[in-house]
């Protein structure tokens, strides 16, 4: 699991096909020796393993290798990457390590387009930044405003919602800190919702049709019929002496 707090931003070294489907290599000086084979580190918000690197691969303590499969190629941006692109890293949070951001899976769900990211004063060092982002619609309803959202692996808060357009606040610290400060107009990110918001969507689409799909709950027999209520109508049979008797 991650925060969606960036820990560093590395920079790509290659992308090539290779017999399953595709490599990275990043550099990421600042995490040598933090990671081993086989680890998991959010690249671009993207959960990836750290494989083995062989001689085409030039290995490097700055740096790290992981395949990317057919299903991160058609759902992210990574196979679009070019060398000396940059690119946000974070590894997993640790177990009771406060969390400063908000639960991030690493399994994004789709790619936006960035339409604007515009300062709001004209000292860039210290200016904050209103970022605009088209989403795709079938992301519309797990988004909400005052709501997070992953966007290149970076834990934001929604601050208006337009349709299909979302705005993101941006303070000058993650302007600096990340990738951001490299993305153009037009530019593909990556974007996972807020996990609970999913979580609360499908219970809420599972609610509207239960009603309709279930059968109506009946009663079971009452083996100490001492106890079973008077009436038997909707739920009212169920109460908490009858589970009690029935050993629940």
């Amino acid at each position: 699991m991650f925060t969606g707090l960036v820990e560093s931003v590395g920079t790509v070294l290659s992308l090539r096909a290779t017999g399953g489907a595709m490599r990275v290599i990043v550099a990421a000086p600042s995490l040598a020796g933090r990671w081993k084979i086989g680890d998991s580190i959010a690249v671009n918000g993207v959960c990836l393993t750290a494989v083995d690197m062989d001689e085409q691969d030039g290995p490097h303590p700055g740096r790290f290798a992981a395949d990317l499969a057919e299903e991160t190629i058609r759902r992210t941006t990574l196979s679009r990457l070019q060398p000396g692109a940059l690119v946000n890293l974070e590894l997993p949070t640790p177990a009771g390590s406060p969390m400063g951001g908000h639960v991030v899976q690493g399994h994004v769900d789709a790619t936006g387009k960035l339409i604007s990211m515009i300062p709001l004063s004209p000292d860039l060092d210290h200016t904050d930044w209103r970022m605009s982002i088209e989403v795709p619609e079938s992301m519309a309803p797990n988004i909400i405003q005052q709501g997070s959202i992953t966007i290149d692996g970076i834990s934001l808060t929604v601050a208006k919602v337009d349709g299909l357009c979302i705005e993101i606040a941006v303070i000058p610290h993650t302007y600096k800190a990340t990738n951001l400060r490299s993305l153009l107009s037009g530019s593909q990110v990556n974007l996972e919702a807020d996990v609970l918001s999913r979580y609360a969507a499908k219970r809420t689409a599972y609610e509207a049709v239960a009603p309709q799909s279930l059968p109506v709950l009946q009663p079971v027999a009452v083996l100490d019929a001492s106890i079973a209520p008077a009436v038997q109508g909707g739920n009212e049979w169920l109460t908490p002496e009858y589970l009690l008797a029935n050993g629940y």
